[in-house]
């Protein structure tokens, strides 16, 4: 039971050996919340709509997500705005168009696998 911290050592456990796996399998608290602050932004289904039609189309603006997902501009903008900040979608400006795409490797792969996609469709850009 050498993994569990030192203010736990004292509690009866059944399977010790298994005990110490589960601290290492959690590992560091400061990873864990990252971690669900990610997911986080999946849990909101307007955001893993949009995460969706960019990873699957490529790189969209605004507008084009709004018809896309069947949400107004002013909300796509919102979402949008939430996704950059934590650095999971990037928008690339072109003239007064800026279209977003999805630059988070490790979520990208986890949208893709959660929605059945082998390879995702990419278009240039």
């Amino acid at each position: 039971m050498h993994l569990v911290p030192a203010e736990r050592a004292d509690h009866r456990t059944i399977d010790g050996h298994r005990v110490c796996d589960a601290v290492a399998a959690i590992g560091d608290v400061a990873d864990v919340r990252a971690w669900a602050e990610r997911f986080s932004l999946l849990a909101d289904p307007h955001r893993l709509a949009l995460l969706l039609a960019l990873r699957r189309a490529g790189p969209l603006a605004v507008s084009d997500l709004a018809v896309a997902s069947g949400m107004n501009g002013a909300a796509v903008s919102q979402a949008m705005r939430l996704l950059r900040a934590a650095g999971v979608v990037v928008g690339e400006k072109s003239g007064r168009v800026v279209r977003y795409r999805v630059v988070d490797a490790m979520l990208g792969e986890l949208i893709d696998r959660a929605a059945g996609i082998d390879t995702p469709a990419r278009l240039p850009g």
